[in-house]
């Protein structure tokens, strides 16, 4: 009996932890949100979750009442936590120019208990929530407390969020989403771009350590400290923003995570530091731009709020030999054909809109990148090259010197495309528009039907000894949200199709889609880290320069085909894995491609891929085979 009650009040201690870190609204039973109150004292009393001018203060019998027919009765109920709706007025209405708040009627709406979102119905947050179990997103990430408040610059009473993410906390202003309506700017959709860019970052300090770090558009700083927080002495971060507001806050999120904000705030900030820091972060204001100029680093990531093609000259200016540049760009009107006339601006490149629209934009993003480490006498080796919904992010390597600046610039060339068929390859020097593509459009269709696109990218976009190295790195990190999509494209990298998971005797290695994880033995084998900071000589570079070469992938075929853009009108066509094995048994390379889930990555012609295609295809049940052939007028 005594085990049961101390269980019992283990469990009791643990739900009043938790419940400090959600919202009232979100209780586990009913009893919670009777708690919340005294109801069984004298006198009037208010609701805590509606104003009162709402609902008037009442005695306790009415108030039960309310809290079971208008909140209790209509919980969205997820992972044993019960939702209910909440009359406050939580979603901080946009102040006017004078500084007060717009006064207006408060929506009711429901806090979701796995982030901090405020949704009105109650449909539109069962969808919600099912995008979170899709994603895997099952533990509650917001943390934020109501009876914590931010002094500067906010509004006198005015509270803030606590977000955590891969075990870094972030205070976050409200309206955090909305780059119009808050001074810091923090997208929760963007995990997968900063987790891809941690493994990036984690893979080059095993090969040299110390690196100096810089996150250049640092807005709350949390891409920064999960640098700091997890590689610790193996990286010297520096977090620089230009707006005076951001820098407080990151100077706020070091001390919430036990960051000591150094070399320069040392002295300011010792005396209000408690505790013995995890490590030490340098953050400053200052231009990007500028920065860059200022300092050398190992590691340069720009994330700015759209095109990042202002700040590509002063990165390849001064950033290290060998070290890594990532580039996210979230422009995505321009870089998906959606404004033509900026993309031509901002990129210098003509396209139109595909049905590859999203390579197009990555091998349109390294191209650019790839032309400002020219004019630096500087080459690029590409390790990555991501464009998911949101966001375009490509990882490269900088070569120093003219001759890897030379091979990189040969690179660029023009697409032809063919508007009829949608077949593509890259223009050579010297040869006719109309006789590179090999469809033949253009002799059994009157007028033009190709069109010159870019210039563009035309070199592989990932490298797969560089990808299986960030696998391991989010093995070891427990990122398991990326792993999925680093596993396809290792396969994309290798033009290979997934292959099952292979139980092998030993116990270091997992393998999946030709993937090996070593957890332990690889570390052994890879050596000590390079702990001088000193130049390498030219040997040693061009040594570096050869590994690269030999850990690079073949070259893989460029762009993909659409299994549902190129089927035949009133056939079923079979499914994607089992068109990929007939593909494969007639001798062409397949794999899929994470830039679309029906897209089919092969280094077979479009003519040859529509007959595998058209060969598999059967009618359906009711129409025969005779009528599913005939064309339709």
């Amino acid at each position: 009996m005594a085990e049961i009650a101390e269980a019992d009040a283990a469990q009791l201690h643990e739900e009043v932890v938790e419940s400090k870190h959600r919202h009232i609204s979100i209780q586990t039973k009913l009893e919670g949100l009777e708690m919340l109150i005294d109801l069984n004292g004298a006198g009037r009393k208010s609701c805590p979750l509606c104003p009162e001018e709402k609902f008037k203060a009442c005695y306790s019998r009415k108030l039960r009442r309310h809290l079971q027919n208008l909140h209790w009765k209509v919980y969205v109920e997820f992972d044993g936590q019960k939702m209910c709706i909440c009359h406050l007025p939580c979603r901080h209405p946009k102040p006017s120019q004078s500084g007060d708040q717009v006064l207006g009627r408060h929506v009711a709406h429901y806090h979701c208990v796995v982030c901090s979102v405020t949704i009105a119905r109650k449909t539109d947050m069962v969808s919600h929530l099912k995008r979170h179990i899709n994603k895997g997103e099952t533990k509650s990430s917001y943390s934020g407390s109501q009876d914590v408040l931010f002094e500067e610059p906010a509004t006198s009473g005015q509270v803030y969020e606590i977000m955590k993410e891969l075990d870094t906390n972030v205070q976050l202003f409200p309206m955090y989403n909305t780059p119009q309506k808050s001074e810091t700017y923090f997208n929760r959709k963007m995990k997968s771009n900063r987790q891809l860019v941690f493994c990036s970052l984690a893979v080059l300090a095993k090969e040299k350590s110390p690196l100096e770090c810089l996150d250049a558009f640092g807005a709350t700083g949390i891409t920064g400290l999960q640098w700091a927080k997890h590689l610790r002495n193996a990286v010297k971060v520096t977090i620089t923003d230009i707006s005076e507001i951001c820098v407080k806050m990151i100077k706020k999120n070091c001390e919430l995570n036990q960051i000591q904000v150094g070399p320069r705030e040392t002295e300011d900030v010792a005396g209000e530091f408690k505790g013995v820091p995890i490590t030490t972060v340098e953050v400053t204001k200052m231009d990007a731009n500028v920065m860059m100029h200022l300092h050398p680093f190992d590691y340069i990531h720009l994330d700015p709020f759209g095109t990042a093609v202002n700040f590509l000259d002063a990165a390849f200016r001064n950033v290290r030999n060998m070290g890594i540049i990532s580039v996210t760009s979230t422009d995505t009107g321009s870089l998906f054909a959606k404004s033509p006339n900026v993309t031509l601006r901002h990129y210098s490149c003509h396209i139109v809109r595909t049905e590859y629209y999203k390579e197009l934009a990555a091998r349109m993003v390294v191209a650019a990148v790839a032309r400002a480490a020219a004019r630096c006498n500087k080459g690029i080796d590409v390790l990555l090259a991501v464009a998911l919904e949101h966001f375009v992010l490509v990882v490269v390597r900088v070569l120093r010197g003219p001759t890897q600046a030379d091979e990189s610039a040969k690179k660029i060339r023009k697409l032809v495309h063919c508007q009829w068929c949608e077949e593509r390859v890259f223009l050579k020097q010297g040869n006719m528009v109309d006789d590179t593509l090999p469809c033949n459009c253009h002799g059994s269709l009157p007028g033009k039907t190709a069109v010159q696109l870019g210039p563009l990218w035309s070199g592989p976009l990932f490298n797969t000894g560089f990808l299986r190295k960030m696998l391991l790195a989010a093995v070891q990190h427990s990122m398991a949200d990326i792993q999925p999509l680093v596993k396809t494209l290792i396969c994309e990298s290798d033009c290979t199709t997934l292959k099952p998971v292979i139980h092998g005797a030993s116990a270091f290695t997992n393998q999946e889609c030709g993937v090996i994880i070593k957890t332990s033995q690889s570390e052994e084998d890879s050596g000590p880290a390079d702990q001088s900071g000193k130049r390498k000589t030219v040997e040693e570079s061009r040594n570096n320069v050869k590994k690269l070469k030999s850990d690079s992938s073949l070259e893989h075929p460029a762009f993909y085909y659409s299994i549902h853009r190129h089927s035949m009108r009133g056939m079923n066509m079979p499914k994607l894995n089992k068109f990929l094995q007939y593909l494969t048994e007639d001798g062409f390379r397949v794999s899929r491609t994470h830039f679309d889930p029906t897209g089919v990555r092969t280094d077979a012609t479009l003519e040859q891929f529509k007959s595998v295609l058209t060969k598999y295809s059967i009618p359906p049940k009711n129409i025969s085979a005779t009528e599913a052939n005939t064309p339709s007028s």
